[in-house]
């Protein structure tokens, strides 16, 4: 790591530091080796809301599939997208 590293300029904004940071080589500024592990227990992850056009027979079938588990059935399409995108990357990295 280099022994001189620059200083960080102060940010009036996200916005600003987001450009800074887009066109300046982070490791000049931070000294990744005294990085330490950073745990966000609150942190929630961003998420979007979008259409979904089913027939009215895959939505009645997924509403009685989350029902037997008792999740909201948004909930359940997204367990399941979930578990499709876990095996799709497992296939991908055999």
């Amino acid at each position: 790591m280099k022994e001189h590293l620059k200083k960080i300029p102060e940010f009036t904004n996200e916005e600003e530091e987001r450009e800074f940071w887009d066109k300046h080589d982070s490791t000049e500024y931070i000294d990744y080796k005294k990085a330490g592990k950073v745990v966000f227990p609150e942190l929630q992850m961003s998420t979007r809301v979008i259409s979904l056009r089913l027939t009215e027979s895959m939505l009645n079938e997924i509403k009685s599939l989350a029902h037997k588990n008792d999740i909201p059935y948004q909930t359940y399409i997204k367990v399941l997208l979930l578990e499709q995108l876990k095996r799709n990357r497992l296939k991908k990295a055999s």
